[in-house]
């Protein structure tokens, strides 16, 4: 039994991301998609054909839709608070699978260090699921963006890394859970 056919119809062009190779393409206005999945500030869809496009929160209103703020709103005079990099972080989610990053274990590094005049900076080293996933700098731009918008942040280094490779044993016993890994 195949699965129903659920389009919106795209009511403006708007720029997508192909998912995994992480080409930028531009939609039409008129086209049609089916949401798959609308967390962390993007949307995926899919197209009749079946492949897989992420599109950007700024441009959901070409789905009709409006994408939901994080889960947190960060007072900007709030003192600096390393968990609140880490919530941020949390927010960015893979395109395919609906998981955040952390919980996938992509993060594998995240310091705070001091700059000059009492700056912050902070850096993080991530990877993807598969060394030519072409979403590595779609994602790497999400994270840098979500931990800038964090307090007392004042600059932010997001790297992608290849080295130790990423494997299903990073995730944590939650994500595996919920994918039926355990």
């Amino acid at each position: 039994m195949s699965r129903a056919w659920n389009p919106i119809i795209l009511k403006r062009d708007c720029v997508a991301t192909t998912v995994p190779a992480g080409q930028v393409v531009l939609l039409n206005e008129g086209g049609e998609v089916e949401v798959v999945q609308q967390l962390g500030g993007s949307v995926t869809v899919r197209t009749e054909m079946g492949a897989l496009l992420r599109i950007d929160g700024a441009d959901a209103d070409a789905l009709g839709i409006e994408v939901a703020a994080p889960d947190e709103e960060y007072d900007p005079e709030a003192p600096f608070d390393m968990d609140r990099v880490f919530e941020a972080l949390s927010q960015v989610y893979d395109p395919e699978i609906p998981i955040d990053i952390v919980e996938l274990g992509l993060v594998y590094r995240c310091e705070e260090f001091a700059g000059p005049m009492d700056t912050r900076r902070i850096e993080i080293d991530m990877s993807m699921t598969a060394p030519g996933c072409g979403m590595g700098d779609v994602l790497r731009g999400d994270a840098a963006r979500a931990v800038m918008a964090v307090p007392g942040v004042d600059d932010v280094d997001v790297n992608l890394v290849w080295d130790p490779p990423w494997t299903v044993a990073r995730m944590s016993e939650a994500a595996r859970l919920q994918l039926g890994l355990l």
